[in-house]
C-alpha cells in the first residue's frame, strides 16, 4: 500500500494488536504512528503505554517509520489533533485510523481509490469507512455522499484538514443565529441537538475533536463519502475507553463486510435520506421526538432501577 497511514495509540494493547495486525498485512510504505502520554494517577498506565509503542514499532516489512510519542498526557482532543497536524506537516493525503478501530482489508483501497479520485475536488472534504444506515443502500453506487463526518476509520487530504477548525469553532456564535446555519440544520430537533452540544464545544465542556470537525465542515459546507458498505467495526466499547463506555450501544456491534470493486456515482451530491437516518438512529433524534421520547426514558428509568436492584 502506497498511500501513508497514521496510527493513533495509547494505553489498549490488546486492541492495539488486533488493528496493527491488519496494518501489517497491508505493509504500508509509509507509517506515522502517534501515541499520547501516561496520565498521572492512573495504576500501571506507564506500563501499559510502553507496551503499546512496543507493538506498533516491531515492524516486519521494507517500511518508512515516523513516530511522535508523548512522554506527559495532553489528553484526547489535543492529542489527537497534534498528530494529525503532524501527519499532514509530511504527507499530501493520507489515511487515519485509531487504536479501536478495526478494519476490513476492502477499507484500505476504498480509500486509496477515492483519494486518488476526489484528489481535485473541492467539494469533496473526507473519506470514511464507517456507515451507519444498517444495511439501507443509499444510490447505485459503492459510496453516497453525507454533511456528517465520521472518524472511525477515515482519510483526508492536507487541503482538506486545512480548511477546516478543529481546535476551536470561533466562527459558531455569530454563525449559529444565521439563516445558513437553519437552512444546513432545517429540522427543528437535529438544529436543536446539534446546537446544544456546538455550545459545549464552544464553552469547552467537552473534551474531544470531531465534535468541532463535524461542526466546521457543516459551517463550510463540505461532504464526506461514505461506503455503501460498512468496513469498521469499533472494538473499543468498554469501561476503559474515552467516549464510547457502553458495550450494548448499537454501534458496538457493527458487522463489516467486502465492498469489492468500486463503482463511483456519476453526481457529487449529498444524500438526505441517509443523513436525515444517521441522524435519527446514529445520534439518537428519534428519541427525541414523541412517542420514543418516552419510551426512551421510561427504558433509561428502568435500567437504572435495576442496576440499583443488582
Amino acid at each position: 500500500m502506497n498511500t501513508p497511514l497514521l496510527l493513533i495509540v495509547f494505553n489498549r494493547p490488546v486492541l492495539t494488536q488486533q488493528v496493527f495486525e491488519k496494518i501489517c498485512n497491508m505493509k504500508p510504505s509509509k507509517l506515522y504512528i502517534a501515541g499520547d502520554g501516561p496520565r498521572e494517577g492512573f495504576e500501571n498506565e506507564n506500563e501499559k503505554v510502553k507496551k503499546v509503542r512496543k507493538i506498533v514499532t516491531d515492524i516486519n516489512w521494507s517500511c518508512e517509520v515516523k513516530t511522535l510519542f508523548s512522554d506527559y498526557n495532553l489528553g484526547c482532543k489535543k492529542a489527537c489533533i497534534k498528530a494529525i497536524d503532524w501527519f499532514f506537516e509530511n504527507e499530501e493525503k493520507g489515511i487515519i485510523l485509531e487504536d479501536d478501530c478495526l478494519p476490513h482489508p476492502d477499507f484500505f483501497n476504498f480509500c486509496e481509490n477515492l483519494l486518488e479520485t476526489y484528489n481535485d475536488e473541492e467539494k469533496v472534504s473526507f473519506i470514511s469507512g464507517t456507515n451507519f444506515q444498517n444495511n439501507n443502500y443509499r444510490g447505485d453506487a459503492s459510496y453516497y455522499f453525507s454533511k456528517y463526518v465520521h472518524i472511525w476509520g477515515w482519510a483526508t487530504w492536507k487541503k482538506s484538514w486545512k480548511k477546516y477548525n478543529v481546535g476551536d469553532i470561533e466562527f459558531w456564535p455569530k454563525w449559529c443565529e444565521t439563516s445558513d446555519f437553519k437552512s444546513k440544520l432545517p429540522n427543528k430537533v437535529e438544529r436543536k441537538y446539534w446546537k446544544n452540544i456546538f455550545n459545549k464545544i464552544y464553552l469547552n465542556k467537552i473534551d474531544t475533536w470531531d465534535y468541532p470537525l463535524t461542526c466546521s465542515v457543516l459551517h463550510k459546507g463540505g461532504l464526506t463519502a461514505i461506503p455503501n458498505v460498512n468496513l469498521i467495526k469499533n472494538i473499543g466499547f468498554g469501561d476503559d475507553a474515552t467516549h464510547t463506555k457502553f458495550k450494548d450501544n448499537l454501534s458496538s456491534n457493527m458487522k463489516v463486510g467486502k465492498i469489492g470493486h468500486i463503482i463511483h456515482p456519476q453526481t457529487i451530491q449529498r444524500n438526505i435520506e441517509a443523513d436525515l437516518w444517521t441522524f435519527n438512529h446514529h445520534y439518537g433524534g428519534r428519541n427525541m421526538r414523541f412517542p420514543y421520547r418516552f419510551i426512551f426514558y421510561f427504558k433509561k428509568l428502568i435500567n437504572q432501577i435495576l442496576k440499583k436492584i443488582k
